[in-house]
């Protein structure tokens, strides 16, 4: 498999860029020139300079062309004739040569939920699925030119990921045995980030966080997956239900025989174990019945 640092033909480094303050201040000078040169030509002074005029003019509109502000948490990677020749970090006003091209990247995070998407997870069950992800730019130079358009790349990138973990895990695990996507959120969105972070290295981008916002069966098997759902719990509530009768039948055995307060045969120990575990695992309140006469009548 190629290693993903090989399709990464570029690489950000620093620009060097002009103070822009500076630059305006001289930008003033050009018009206090240019002021002074047209009123000594108004008044037909002798000293009229022409040529100041000029070049007060063309001073003013080649400083005017290169001015650009940088905002906090953005960046502007700057090409000379298509080829790259840095990035500018430095906030403020700034200032480069006029036929430098400018490209504004934002480096501020993003939140982004994802539509809605069918799956099919592990056990084949459609499901619906959507995540939320928390992504910045860190290279802005990968951003800009080893994709066409990052901002539709982490898109399609979140989509796919989404699909490949949702197919990768069961829905659901009654028994808790399994590796769930509704019962193991935190390792499910801890892959899904570690997914992510490998699609987007391309591009220059990294995940800071996320998660699954919406999970659920699709319409169309819904119903039958709750009513199954109801059953399995049934099911394992029943379970538990007679495991704890059992061993309360075995301890009160146990402790009769041990203090002696009555000697039952196999036949009434068996009567006296179904009485309880129908006392014990019965669904309604039972009716006491007294016996007035002997154990065997």
């Amino acid at each position: 498999m190629t290693d993903s640092k090989s399709l990464n033909a570029s690489q950000e480094t620093a620009a060097r860029s002009f103070n822009g303050y500076l630059m305006l201040l001289l930008m003033l000078l050009s018009v206090g020139w240019f002021a002074w040169a047209m009123m000594g030509i108004v008044a037909d002074r002798a000293d009229a300079d022409f040529v100041g005029m000029v070049l007060s003019i063309t001073v003013f509109l080649f400083v005017s062309c290169g001015f650009y502000m940088i905002q906090p948490n953005q960046g502007v990677a700057l090409t000379l004739f298509g080829a790259y020749k840095g990035t500018d970090r430095n906030e403020g006003l700034r200032w480069i040569w006029p036929w430098i091209g400018k490209s504004k990247v934002s480096l501020r995070a993003n939140n982004l939920i994802s539509e809605k998407i069918k799956v099919n997870d592990l056990r084949g069950n459609p499901i619906e699925i959507a995540a939320q992800v928390v992504w910045r730019v860190t290279d802005t130079a990968q951003a800009l030119f080893d994709v066409d358009d990052y901002k539709a790349f982490v898109l399609a990138q979140i989509e796919a990921a989404v699909r490949t973990i949702g197919s990768r895990y069961p829905y659901d695990d009654i028994e808790h045995k399994e590796v769930t996507l509704r019962g193991n959120h935190d390792e499910v969105s801890a892959e899904l980030r570690t997914a992510l972070m490998e699609r987007l290295a391309v591009a220059g981008i990294t995940v800071d966080e996320c998660g699954l916002t919406h999970l659920a069966y699709a319409q169309e098997i819904a119903g039958a997956m709750l009513r199954r759902q109801q059953a399995e719990a049934v099911i394992a509530a029943r379970k538990k239900l007679v495991e704890g009768a059992v061993t309360m039948v075995e301890m009160a055995l146990q402790q009769l025989s041990e203090k002696d307060v009555v000697h039952l045969d196999d036949e009434r120990k068996a009567a006296m174990v179904s009485n309880l575990m129908v006392v014990l695992c019965g669904e309604r309140d039972t009716q006491p019945v007294v016996n007035t006469g002997t154990l065997y009548q």
